[in-house]
């Protein structure tokens, strides 16, 4: 299976640092990331990571976010799910109005296109009414809205325990099995 992962310049980088090793560890993918160019300098700021250097470690193939010219650029190469982990508002209008301005907006523009899976998690609060539009927009043409709001029902003990919460609800949605949170009873 082959999976994008955009990371945008949104506070919670956390949460995609969690789901690319997540998604590395268990050897089962083909993991592609893009990043923008404020993810890269707030992750350096939010959580002291240098995420080109991580792409490295985890071994997963990094594609600058202005590079049209990358396999994933194009609709005739497969890839079977999307995720954008954060999500700007920013990036949630442009795939929202299909602005491809970027190589994050355009694989979501071509996950649309090709009806493939394209999960986004918007990361801001409060949302505002164009922000709701947005996501109501997409949400009616099947895209998965996962905002990173985790629960307390699981007891958490710790943030990671929160955000295992959230990447795992976010990999539920997208179709991907995994043990990484506390489930219901």
């Amino acid at each position: 299976m082959k999976i994008v992962v955009g990371i945008s310049g949104a506070s919670g980088i956390i949460y995609a640092r969690k789901l690319l090793e997540y998604l590395s560890y268990t050897n089962k993918y083909k993991i592609y990331a893009v990043a923008s160019k404020e993810a890269i300098n707030i992750a350096k700021k939010e959580a002291n990571i240098d995420l080109i250097d991580f792409f490295k470690f985890l071994n997963i193939e990094y594609f600058d976010n202005d590079n049209f010219y990358s396999p994933i650029a194009s609709g005739s190469f497969l890839v079977d799910k999307t995720i954008v982990i954060p999500c700007s508002v920013k990036t949630l209008a442009s795939i929202a109005c299909g602005f491809s301005y970027n190589l994050i907006t355009r694989v979501c523009d071509i996950a649309i296109k090709e009806r493939r899976t394209l999960t986004i998690c918007p990361r801001e609060m409060p949302f505002s009414s164009i922000h709701l539009e947005n996501m109501l927009k997409l949400a009616k043409i099947g895209v998965n809205i996962a905002v990173p709001t985790p629960a307390f029902y699981g007891d958490p003990k710790t943030i990671d325990d929160l955000v295992n919460f959230v990447v795992g609800k976010v990999l539920d949605v997208t179709g991907i099995e995994n043990d990484i949170y506390k489930r219901w009873k």
